[in-house]
């Protein structure tokens, strides 16, 4: 089911926190959810439950408006809220069945979708035992299980790893994975190597504005604009020497020392050339010894800040 979200904003009193945000997801697709605090995303996603009702704008479920037809939408819709709310006192068993009861399962369907979500959660282990008993990387197996019970076609994870050790984080991501398979996910994080790890394509707001959509692959090649070349070269002690030679090829647009390695330069190419093979040629010319030649690749962690930041 796709998900099409329309113009949405929605205002806390005097402040603003979505501005006619629009974006889709699309059938089958993990789509990772970033932004820094306040930036909106908790209150898109309890707009896109039905939780919330913006102050303008709406969210279309396979076509459906989720604020006209909130009954129908939520049917398809599984939702995992940060804070994860579960009752401790209630054995996980009893947890799910009381779960899908509430999503209008029963009889042998009820107990089919139970013993699943045991089975593809890996909470067979934990099962008899109560809630509040459980790890928190437990607690939040039985989060997405409750989340899944009806068997929802998109499904809405609010951080679903939070407080987890990396052992946990792994787990939960391979599970999101292979759900993902047969779900359109809305994943929300502030690991941003996860959403990396996990997630088809990659949404970035900012101040209740989209700043940044597409694949990791295709945010990174958008951030590097110019080809940027990490390059240390040895065999000349008086690296001034270095750098003037280096400045006047003519593929080369700048030029700066690396504090981070000895004998090092971060290079930035002009607009549609390369400099490889002309550093390369310049240190066979001079019999330098090029010890490094490698392009500088952003990761999500620096795309996200240079788009999130303040002016």
């Amino acid at each position: 089911m796709e998900i099409n979200v329309n113009e949405l904003s929605h205002y806390y009193g005097p402040q603003k926190a979505l501005d006619r945000l629009s974006f889709k997801v699309k059938t089958g697709e993990i789509m990772g959810f970033l932004g820094p605090n306040g930036a909106g995303k908790t209150t898109t996603m309890k707009a896109i439950t039905g939780y919330l009702t913006p102050s303008d704008g709406d969210v279309m479920i396979d076509g459906i408006s989720v604020s006209k037809h909130p009954e129908t939408t939520k049917q398809t819709i599984g939702y995992l809220p940060e804070n994860n709310p579960l009752y401790g006192d209630m054995p996980v068993i009893d947890y799910l069945v009381f779960a899908g009861q509430l999503q209008g399962l029963e009889g042998d369907k009820l107990k089919n979708r139970v013993h699943e979500m045991v089975k593809v959660c890996g909470l067979n282990a934990e099962k008899h035992k109560k809630i509040g008993e459980l790890s928190k990387g437990y607690r939040q197996r039985v989060g997405l299980a409750q989340a899944l019970i009806h068997d929802p076609e998109v499904l809405i994870l609010d951080e679903p790893t939070t407080g987890l050790d990396p052992n946990q984080i792994i787990e939960i991501r391979e599970l999101i994975k292979q759900i993902g398979k047969e779900k359109t996910v809305l994943l929300s994080s502030h690991i941003l190597a996860e959403v990396e790890a996990t997630c088809d394509r990659v949404l970035i707001v900012n101040k209740g504005k989209l700043v940044a959509d597409g694949t990791p692959e295709e945010l990174r090649q958008q951030a590097h604009g110019n080809e940027i070349l990490h390059v240390s070269i040895a065999g000349n002690e008086d690296q001034n020497n270095v750098f003037k030679a280096l400045q006047e090829l003519p593929q080369v647009a700048v030029v700066d020392f690396r504090n981070d390695k000895k004998h090092g330069f971060e290079i930035q190419s002009k607009t549609g050339e390369s400099s490889t093979k002309s550093i390369f040629d310049l240190c066979v010319k001079n019999g330098w010894y090029l010890t490094e030649l490698t392009p500088f690749e952003k990761n999500l962690e620096d795309i996200f800040r240079e788009v999130t930041r303040e002016n």
